[in-house]
């Protein structure tokens, strides 16, 4: 039997074989569940570990479709691992698998970072110390160097992808705004795309079949909410509307979320102060999952005062709102981007795609390090994470649960 999930036939338990894709999707959706509670490191580390589990492991798709897929969620504001994760299961089995994965791959974390609100609401007075957390950044960028070299490893193939990749990590390091990521991937792809006359021709591609139905919703629920939200004054979907808002122009993952929330949240509209934000934004660092599940911690801190009920409402506001217009755009474009990947310099612009996705994840491990105390036992964790990653099957929420060990430790003896 094929060790692919894709040959697998299975019995009944009368006899008959199932049909062979409703095991593929309930085994895929086993490991969209998986990866939720195991996926620690933010988008860049997500990759990595989706090239595990869904290229390696269980081969649902190629490392080239997965990269492909990576860098089109890339260029689209919203969410990328979720995105990614989304298209993904899209491929495999249509909207209905691409809808079921996002719900199991976004719940975990959105419950806990939910929970973790619930809880500091109501003990804040008792004081809550996040000093254990403080061996997770070092990890983390072990975890972000690893998911670069093996991403150059297997996508770098000439010396014009080689010299993409490493101009995409200072221009990028230097001009950290997430409107460059995009830029700076389209550039690359055109850069590459001029050589389209090297490939071969494919056959003549079908017209374009345009589903504009996901466009007219990602604009009429932006326009619908805004103004429900100033008619009503409900101040649910005001925080709908400013969720959704954001998750329509952020672009560049749980990195610039991070500002732009901050800014928003903490410094405009005051639903919580500095110190709570931090907390939030370290203890979702701790956790697996998308990183923009943190939207459903301050969603609850927006409705504070108002009873558990309305917290929870408000948590589940913020998280419709904020994975729900990058999930409306891949359902757009992904219709035809099978088709779009026919044309000549449509491929021939996918080595420059993926060489400059190569850079910003290694310029991702640098701005880790910037704010990072080189303190010999944080250098000596950056570099025994990557050497474990990269010499054994160590998984990554092992060595995370370890470096959370080794600060409740270190907290307790001194």
């Amino acid at each position: 039997m094929e060790n692919s999930v894709i040959g697998i036939l299975a019995k009944g338990d009368n006899g008959n074989i199932r049909h062979r894709d409703k095991v593929r999707y309930s085994v895929f959706l086993n490991d969209v569940l998986i990866l939720a509670l195991t996926s620690f490191g933010g988008p860049q580390v997500h990759l990595s570990l989706f090239m595990e589990r869904l290229v390696d492991r269980h081969r649902y798709l190629t490392s080239a479709e997965l990269i492909e897929l990576n860098a089109l969620c890339s260029v689209l504001p919203g969410p990328t691992s979720t995105q990614t994760l989304t298209a993904t299961a899209y491929k495999i089995g249509g909207p209905r698998l691409a809808l079921l994965t996002l719900l199991i791959w976004i719940t975990p974390a959105v419950a806990a970072m939910t929970a973790a609100a619930l809880a500091l609401i109501h003990l804040q007075d008792i004081g809550f110390s996040l000093s254990f957390t403080r061996f997770l950044q070092p990890i983390a960028v072990g975890f972000v160097a690893h998911a670069a070299f093996r991403l150059a490893s297997f996508t770098i193939k000439s010396n014009a992808g080689m010299a993409l990749m490493l101009s995409t990590i200072p221009v990028s390091y230097y001009f950290p705004s997430p409107w460059l990521s995009p830029f700076l991937i389209l550039t690359g792809g055109a850069l590459t795309a001029i050589r389209y006359q090297n490939l071969q021709q494919t056959e003549k591609q079908e017209a374009f079949d345009f589903k504009w139905i996901n466009i007219f919703l990602f604009f009429g629920i932006l326009v619908a909410a805004a103004v429900l939200g100033q008619i009503t004054g409900w101040k649910a979907i005001r925080i709908f509307e400013n969720f959704y808002r954001n998750g329509s122009i952020i672009f560049g993952g749980g990195q610039a979320l991070i500002p732009l929330m901050f800014n928003e949240f903490v410094g405009f509209k005051h639903y919580l102060s500095k110190e709570e934000f931090l907390s939030g934004y370290a203890i979702v660092q701790a956790l697996p999952g998308p990183v923009f599940a943190f939207c459903s911690y301050l969603g609850t801190f927006a409705m504070r005062g108002e009873g558990i009920g309305w917290q929870l409402l408000g948590s589940a506001a913020s998280s419709a709102g904020i994975f729900l217009p990058g999930t409306l755009l891949i359902f757009f474009v992904y219709r035809f981007w099978a088709k779009l990947k026919g044309f000549r310099i449509v491929r021939a612009s996918l080595e420059g795609i993926n060489a400059v996705s190569c850079g910003l994840v290694a310029t991702a491990a640098l701005v880790l390090i910037k704010p990072l105390d080189l303190m010999p036992v944080n250098v000596l964790i950056m570099t025994g994470t990557f050497l474990t990653l990269y010499f054994t099957r160590i998984p990554g929420y092992l060595i995370v649960a370890l470096g959370l060990a080794s600060g409740f430790v270190l907290d307790y003896i001194s």
